[in-house]
């Protein structure tokens, strides 16, 4: 990379707009069209995770931040179960190609522990108005959710307020 070429950048859509969970410079929120959430697992992974799935139709907030130097390794080690695709405005997204996923099941659950960081960083950044639509761009809602904020089991996992697990519990409710 030359001092003419544009610093790289990656939009996060998940536990990445939580920027407690990473150091990366420039952090700013984003909406991106023509994509969707979905709650996903792989054969790679016991849990599931989220996944951006390309829909014409809609739009999902996160947050965008630089890659200073364009060293990837650590990004992409972090979302190693992803491709990463270029966005048209140029910032890296990282998605789980189709056919390489499959809904979430018993033996592979939402961890509370990951959904409480997500959620954390959509309110830090977009307000509780943000949790709305988080819950609401996001499909795979019927999958299990495992109970792990006794003994966090996601490795990024954070602290959260009372208020701030009151927010997930009463969103879960809704959306289970």
């Amino acid at each position: 990379m030359n001092e003419t070429e544009p610093t790289p950048r990656f939009f996060g859509y998940g536990s990445l707009v939580n920027r407690r969970t990473h150091d990366y410079p420039n952090a700013a929120p984003m909406t991106v069209r023509g994509w969707r959430r979905a709650w996903r697992h792989t054969s790679i992974r016991d849990v599931a995770f989220l996944t951006a799935v390309p829909d014409s139709e809609a739009r999902i907030d996160g947050l965008a931040a630089d890659v200073p130097g364009g060293d990837w390794g650590a990004l992409d080690l972090r979302e190693a179960a992803y491709a990463k695709v270029v966005l048209p405005s140029g910032e890296a997204i990282y998605q789980i190609p189709d056919g390489l996923h499959a809904k979430p099941t018993r033996a592979h659950p939402i961890l509370l522990s990951y959904l409480d960081v997500v959620v954390q960083g959509f309110r830090d950044e977009f307000g509780e108005a943000g949790v709305a639509r988080f819950f609401e761009t996001t499909s795979g809602w019927d999958a299990p959710v495992r109970d792990d904020r006794g003994a966090p089991e996601y490795p990024r996992a954070q602290v959260l307020s009372a208020a701030e697990r009151a927010l997930v519990d009463r969103w879960l409710g809704r959306v289970a």
